[in-house]
């Protein structure tokens, strides 16, 4: 069993990224509304991030009340500022519309890769910024030369987050995808047969040594709490027994979605600056 090591890549990636970074004037600007304690921690990571780049970084904290246009009026503003990347940090309070603030960054702004235009690109297999997520994963497989051409995948989870756009990124790598979700009728008989796993499903241990054929490789996205211990959604001490490759939470899967990011916000600033 080999370890998919998130932290190691995310060093490389990064290292090769301070290169090209080297005196450009890049920013990047974080939107977060309320005070959600894991954001609090995630927006931590990316500044320190940005620090080590030397990237521009400014979070714009609003309060968790705060009407919707006043939300996009900022946005507006950022667009047309300077600015080369900006990011809505996720979860945000309920009375706003998710897809309405994203969909008002501007593509070639929006490092998360979810604005509307952008999915569609990744649908159609145009150029465009790609979930920071999902692209983390291909690029951890990659790192590893794993070639997802031809193999079974399977991926639980259908967010617009992850799910739905690593089917479509497997899919543009000639990859065979099964999306199984909540709804999912006898999982096992669907992921005994796969060649890659990927769980995103928000389960702790959901994946057990049971539902894997011998050597399956396995990407665990989840990150919960349980008993105090941070835990994926699978149920690692079992699977690593079967698995050919496996990423451990954390450590894995997290490190990759960092360095996406980085990676998003040169990509940005290199679409601004043709």
């Amino acid at each position: 069993m080999i370890l998919l090591d998130g932290k190691l890549v995310r060093d490389k990636i990064l290292e090769e990224l301070k290169n090209k970074i080297n005196n450009k004037n890049i920013s990047f600007a974080i939107i977060q509304i309320g005070n959600n304690e894991a954001s609090n921690i995630y927006i931590k990571q990316k500044e320190k991030m940005c620090e080590n780049l030397g990237i521009r970084f400014k979070c714009y904290k609003l309060d968790e009340n705060i009407k919707e246009d006043k939300i996009i009026n900022l946005v507006e503003k950022l667009n047309e500022s300077e600015v080369n990347g900006i990011l809505l940090q996720l979860p945000i309070p309920e009375h706003l519309n998710v897809k309405k603030i994203v969909d008002s960054i501007n593509e070639k702004k929006d490092v998360d890769g979810l604005n509307s235009k952008n999915l569609a690109k990744l649908v159609l297999k145009e150029e465009g910024l790609i979930p920071c997520t999902p692209k983390g994963i291909m690029s951890l497989l990659k790192y590893y030369n794993i070639d997802v051409t031809g193999k079974k995948v399977v991926i639980i989870g259908r967010s617009n987050l992850v799910g739905k756009p690593l089917a479509n990124l497997m899919l543009n790598h000639d990859a065979t995808v099964t999306v199984c979700h909540t709804k999912t009728k006898d999982l096992k008989e669907i992921t005994i047969n796969a060649d890659i796993i990927v769980v995103a499903a928000g389960h702790p241990r959901l994946l057990t040594k049971d539902m894997i054929k011998s050597n399956a490789i396995v990407i665990d996205v989840g990150i919960n709490r349980v008993d105090g211990k941070v835990v994926g959604d699978v149920y690692f001490d079992e699977v690593c027994q079967k698995a050919s490759y496996i990423t451990p939470v954390p450590g894995g899967v997290g490190p990759m979605t960092i360095a996406s990011l980085a990676q998003n916000i040169y990509e940005a600033y290199l679409l601004q600056n043709n």
